[in-house]
């Protein structure tokens, strides 16, 4: 069993691990750590971390950049390892969490899906087959009409996975439309689509002649997510101080 802090336990990714883990046998949250305490969740919630006095093996972290350096502290101090999701982390915040894994254990993902982690892994072998073979590579990523950044964290994670199996000789291009030339051999092309309520759809395509080889990954919701920081959290209960990533997760 291992017992979680949910920090940011009042936000929408919180309440849907907290779901999650109601349903589990093997975990449960054991405190919750957010600024607005205005439901029932089932266990303590603190809107002071500092003020959090219940023992745990794991902290599982969806909350805001501006949290994450208390959390960070509290951390070190209370030396529980923490499963890190929340994004936009100053280059600052960036350094301190290598820092701190120093002296904790620190799980931090691009993305905290298991079908996306497992995907990058394939890709691996994939490239490894397709690429001296002279097969063009695309990812095509799509998400909902309110997400800020694109392309997205996932499909650079994706593009970066296949890169490392091939000792990064792609260049990453992301704007065909400036340039009227033929693609090059070593260009690895990403396109971001915007629209509606997409959770987030990924593609890779390995084009070759007369044959097409497509990876697709698709989430319908966040639980995806909630789900694999729930089985990150399991993971890191009693690791050693490092850091740590979902490769690691899925072996």
């Amino acid at each position: 069993m291992v017992r979680i802090i949910m920090h940011g336990c009042n936000g929408k990714m919180g309440q849907v691990i907290t779901g999650i883990v109601a349903g589990d046998t093997d975990a449960e949250i054991v405190a919750g750590i957010d600024m607005i305490d205005n439901r029932e969740n089932g266990y303590p919630v603190f809107t002071n971390i500092f003020d959090c006095d219940v023992a745990a093996d794991v902290i599982v972290d969806f909350a805001a950049a501006a949290a994450v350096d208390n959390l960070l502290q509290f951390s070190r101090e209370r030396k529980i390892p923490v499963v890190l999701c929340t994004t936009g982390l100053s280059k600052e915040q960036l350094e301190k969490v290598q820092e701190t894994s120093t002296e904790v254990a620190i799980l931090k993902s691009a993305n905290m899906s298991l079908g996306i982690n497992t995907l990058m892994k394939l890709l691996k072998d994939a490239a490894n087959v397709f690429a001296p073979a002279g097969y063009d590579i695309e990812i095509v990523e799509k998400h909902h009409n309110q997400k800020l950044d694109a392309p997205s964290g996932t499909a650079i994670a994706l593009a970066d996975a296949i890169n490392e199996a091939r000792d990064n000789e792609y260049e990453y291009v992301y704007d065909r439309s400036q340039v009227r030339q033929k693609r090059g051999k070593k260009e690895l092309g990403i396109s971001a689509v915007r629209g509606g309520t997409i959770v987030g759809e990924h593609e890779v395509f390995f084009a070759g002649i007369d044959e097409v080889i497509e990876f697709k990954h698709t989430a319908y919701s966040k639980s995806v997510f909630a789900k694999g920081a729930v089985e990150a959290a399991k993971f890191l209960k009693g690791k050693e101080p490092g850091m740590y990533d979902m490769a690691d997760v899925i072996g």
